[in-house]
């Protein structure tokens, strides 16, 4: 299998610091809009693509970059444009991932964190920088950031940037790059103001059109029940112990419904976690990160997770609240049933909400019939309380096997006693039998550092750095988290 693996991304002639990436992040072969844009983005096209959630996009253009990327240079050669803070994170990580035998930094710019620290780290090399408009247009005015040497710019998931009311910071970006970057745009949908933004942006640009795979639609199972505004909270209940699900988002239409409905399920002794946009950043990603790592198995969100954020295994969607889009019904129910596997959307209708139930149905061209939710029975009920005493089983984290080989090390000393990649390089190098070769991402802090040493090197390095100088004084040397 592992052969066919490489064989089918063997097509595009990718190098083997790719190919080898994308072997051990499980890539199997390219997605259709994988086979459309990688060719096209390696032959030095712009890129204007509408394709569906779960088509595998953040790939399509994350390979031809991370293969184009030359190494040596400093300054950025890329720039990703992301709606929201949660997708920037995502989209940096599935980056660093695929980037991560070329040994490629890629920094995050949002809101939410100081940006004194973000303009540390884009003093040091940087290859791809992925952020929300905002805050990457707050750099550039700073100075922080410079596009001269951006060769590769993508707009994601650009209808819903221009919703959130971005169109004046895209514009403001876009205006500033060089005359040879390539550009590429991926959207949900090609709205006129969407085409507006590519037309002017984006010259001779290839066109890539991609409906909903009809086995994709076939793989989520939906259900609909009626709900009584008063007795809501009751039904969902019922629904829970019917499904029993194993990962499950559940989407309400108010951050203030979100903080409601988390507080009566931990009172139930239901264990999970919310996320909306009120909530601090730090703990924003800290949600969806023990989320992704099974800590907890109901997330409680508002649309904010709904566009975008790929999180694994997602066994049911349920619509506590009806959502008020079309669009947004079917980008919900898009979060189960994903790569290959079957998944279960289920959604409470109260009366008020039969008028865009039709709107769905006549959008999606299906019936959604709604019926009354059965009765629990008692070996169900005992079975759902038996799961929720189960402790959550970790879930393998996507990139792990890529960290193979590799240790983290953390030094005393950093920007302020003026330490530097170079110094850093040097005294490793003088190991014997360590190489340029053998040492990763170097992370200078204020007043630590972080280096990565590859090839099962990483013993020997932080043995001999217990009484090797770096810059002419033995440091703390310890092993640090990857």
């Amino acid at each position: 299998m592992a052969i066919q693996i490489q064989t089918q991304f063997q097509n595009y002639k990718l190098s083997e610091d790719i190919l080898e990436a994308l072997r051990l992040l499980g890539y199997d072969r390219p997605t259709r809009i994988q086979q459309d844009v990688i060719p096209a983005m390696l032959a030095g096209k712009n890129i204007v693509a509408k394709a569906p959630t779960g088509s595998g996009k953040t790939a399509a253009f994350a390979i031809p970059i991370c293969e184009n990327i030359v190494w040596e240079e400093n300054a950025p050669q890329a720039l990703v444009l992301e709606p929201t803070r949660e997708l920037a994170e995502q989209v940096k990580d599935e980056m660093f991932r695929i980037g991560r035998k070329k040994r490629l930094k890629v920094p995050a710019l949002f809101g939410g964190f100081p940006i004194d620290k973000q303009i540390q780290t884009l003093r040091q090399k940087s290859h791809i920088v992925v952020g929300t408009p905002g805050r990457v247009a707050d750099h550039l005015r700073r100075e922080s950031l410079r596009l001269d040497k951006v060769v590769y710019a993508v707009i994601d998931e650009a209808d819903l940037m221009l919703d959130m009311g971005f169109a004046d910071e895209v514009n403001e970006i876009l205006a500033l790059l060089g005359e040879g970057c390539k550009i590429s745009l991926f959207s949900a949908t090609l709205k006129p103001e969407i085409q507006e933004l590519a037309d002017t942006y984006i010259r001779d640009a290839a066109l890539i059109m991609q409906e909903q795979d009809e086995s994709k639609e076939n793989a989520i199972t939906q259900r609909l029940y009626e709900a009584d505004r008063d007795s809501k909270y009751e039904t969902f209940c019922q629904v829970l112990k019917l499904e029993n699900p194993g990962s499950c988002i559940i989407f309400c239409g108010t951050k203030e419904m979100v903080n409601v409905l988390f507080q009566k399920l931990r009172r139930d002794r239901i264990f999970c976690g919310m996320l909306h946009g009120d909530m601090e950043q730090r703990e924003r990603l800290k949600t969806v990160d023990a989320f992704r790592r099974g800590g907890f198995r109901f997330l409680i969100a508002t649309d904010v997770a709904a566009r975008g954020i790929d999180f694994e295994g997602i066994t049911h969607v349920i619509n506590y609240d009806f959502p008020t889009g079309r669009e947004t019904y079917v980008h919900r129910i898009g979060r189960t049933g994903r790569n290959g596997r079957s998944g279960t959307a289920v959604s409470l209708v109260c009366e008020e909400d039969r008028r865009m139930l039709r709107m769905v149905e006549s959008y999606t061209e299906q019936e959604l019939p709604v019926t009354v939710c059965p009765d629990v029975s008692p070996e169900e009920e005992q079975l759902f309380w038996k799961t929720q005493r189960k402790r959550a089983a970790g879930k393998p984290q996507k990139g792990d096997a890529l960290n193979e080989g590799i240790l983290r090390l953390s030094i005393g000393g950093g920007r302020k006693s003026k330490l530097r990649p170079g110094d850093i390089v040097g005294t490793i190098c003088s190991i014997e039998g360590v190489a340029e070769e053998d040492i990763g991402i170097i992370d200078i802090r204020d007043s630590m550092s972080y280096v990565e040493i590859r090839n099962n090197k990483g013993t020997l390095v932080l043995e001999c750095l217990q009484t090797k100088p770096i810059k002419g004084k033995v440091r703390k040397v310890r092993k640090g988290r990857l």
